[in-house]
């Protein structure tokens, strides 16, 4: 930024001093921190306009790079006049002989513009800002521009090779004015007006030359392109006619391009020069509020497609933790293969044939011992029958999930936040054998708190069968196994449905955590700043700054 003893320098004793002040040394920094925040801005759901907000977005930021910024970091620097056009419309020829040199070439070859030039009076060398018209182009003295100007030579608009275009496009964004070359066959083109569209939409000032033009047919042309400027909203528009002067080669006659050479001079000179540029930014600044406006409604129209979605995902999460926890509270979850082997275990180790006297177990512990290591193999059955459970659980919801926001009926952007099958399958695997581990610890825990208490009864069970084996039943029965059931009130009585309660709960509050989890996935993807529902108010801030400024 410029500091302030600078700008005092610069702004001390001109007559453009009270313009300059006018804008406001304060506006750079505006204008810096609208860059900064304009660049952060991400539009992450595919929602209708958000692609033509990135477009906008990016425009805007290029303004402010190749144009805003320079110009409001240095404004003594000269007035920068670009001559654009499209392909063989003579700008080239139009440009060197308003030098009266040939410093651009010119010709039949296309593109002739294969590199930019900037030139400028050698007395303007120690005000001369860098910028993107001095970084693309070839730099030259010239005292064929009037002090306070710079004269600069552009690709065409519509050359072949996209560097150019792109190149173009470049300078036309950091000019203070653009001088518009077309000819008497082109000028209806839509390549004109599109750029004189962006011209406008930016604030620039703009002039235009009609080349080419026969003369029998200058009336007529003349008149029709006046009534195109006035319909574009340009009836201010400085309008030169350079006539067609047949086949030729080098400069155009002094004649033939003088009243351009007039309108230049009349810009030059540090006062006049600085009004161009004051002008401009004037029009720049005057441009943006409607493109921060347009940016930050694209902005909130993110977060409120945002909050549809998460209201459509979270609207899931009741049904689908209560079919997770009613498939556990069903007692359903052990099935087939914990009841197969149960009954193998019954043959093989006489797990159900333990001796009760009193309501208490009778076993030594070496039979407990060799009980406890039988029902490992029951353990990891119910373990694995848990771990089917709650991922079905999982796959359920992530499969409702999908529906919900990649169908026919789902919410815009909800394709772009629906579950990835695979990532979510993926997810589930690796956490829920975890979860079902803990589960079990849990009724480890129980049962080792249960014999610490010195309950008579607990502590035959545990003799009988092991303190592992006693929980190893007890998972068995909050899984849903009536035979462990049975013979868990056989050794433990009352005792026994209280922790097989306590363990199906767990199991099923396991299961809704189960839920939640590919819930929380999906949901992450909208917590994100750039969805929040303040996410434009940065953009909203700016925009107050810029309206109080113009």
């Amino acid at each position: 930024m410029t500091s302030p003893t600078r700008a005092n320098r610069f702004l001390s004793g001109r007559p453009d001093a009270e313009a300059a002040e006018e804008l406001g040394l304060t506006v750079h920094d505006v204008a810096r921190d609208l860059r900064r925040d304009v660049a952060a801005v991400e539009l992450p759901l595919p929602v209708d306009g958000a692609e033509e907000a990135r477009g906008s977005r990016d425009r805007l930021v290029a303004q402010l790079d190749e144009h805003l910024l320079p110009r409001l970091a240095e404004l003594s620097s000269p007035a920068v006049v670009v001559v654009a056009g499209s392909t063989g419309a003579g700008k080239s020829t139009l440009y060197n002989s308003l030098l009266g040199e040939e410093v651009s070439l010119a010709g039949v070859l296309r593109p002739t513009t294969r590199e930019p030039v900037l030139a400028f009076n050698p007395a303007d060398a120690d005000v001369i800002a860098d910028g993107p018209a001095t970084e693309l182009s070839r730099v030259i003295h010239h005292p064929g521009v009037p002090r306070g100007t710079a004269l600069l030579d552009a690709p065409d608009l519509d050359s072949f090779v996209q560097e150019n275009r792109t190149t173009a496009q470049q300078l036309l964004e950091g000019a203070d004015l653009w001088l518009f070359v077309t000819t008497a066959s082109r000028y209806g083109d839509a390549l004109p007006w599109q750029a004189l569209a962006r011209a406008t939409e930016r604030g620039a000032s703009v002039a235009m030359v009609l080349n080419r033009v026969p003369q029998e047919d200058l009336a007529t042309i003349r008149g029709d392109l006046m009534a195109r400027l006035r319909a574009h909203g340009m009836t201010d528009t400085p309008l030169f006619v350079v006539p067609d002067v047949g086949p030729h080669e080098g400069l155009l006659a002094e004649k033939v391009v003088q009243p351009v050479k007039r309108w230049l001079h009349l810009l030059a000179g540090p006062e006049r020069s600085r009004a161009v540029v004051v002008r401009t930014l004037k029009g720049s600044l005057g441009a943006l509020p409607g493109w921060v406006t347009s940016l930050a409604d694209a902005v909130e129209n993110q977060a409120a497609a945002a909050t549809t979605l998460r209201r459509a995902v979270e609207a899931e999460v009741p049904a689908a933790r209560q079919l997770a926890r009613e498939a556990v509270a069903a007692g359903v979850v052990a099935g087939a293969s914990v009841d197969a082997r149960w009954r193998e275990l019954s043959g093989t180790a006489g797990i159900d044939r333990v001796k009760v006297k009193d309501g208490r177990a009778r076993s030594t512990r070496r039979s407990g011992r060799a009980r406890s290591r039988a029902l490992e193999s029951l353990r990891d059955d119910v373990d694995g029958a848990a771990v089917r459970t709650l991922t079905a659980a999982g796959a359920r919801v992530a499969d409702r999930l999908q529906a919900v926001l990649a169908g026919p009926a789902a919410p815009p952007g909800g394709a772009h936040v629906a579950p990835d099958p695979d990532e979510l399958a993926a997810a589930r695997e690796a956490a829920v054998p975890g979860t079902v581990a803990e589960w079990a610890e849990t009724a480890d825990r129980r049962v080792a708190e249960l014999l610490a208490g010195g309950d008579d009864r607990a502590t035959a069970a545990g003799k009988a069968f092991g303190d592992r084996g006693v929980a190893t039943l007890l998972l068995a029965g909050a899984a849903g196994s009536g035979d462990a059931n049975r013979l868990l009130d056989r050794v433990l009585g009352a005792s026994a449905a209280e922790e097989v309660d306590a363990l199906r709960t767990d199991l099923a509050d396991r299961a809704a955590a189960v839920v939640d989890a590919e819930v929380d996935a999906v949901l992450a993807r909208l917590d994100s700043p750039d969805l929040a529902d303040d996410a434009a108010t940065a953009l909203r801030l700016r925009l107050a700054e810029l309206r109080r400024l113009t």
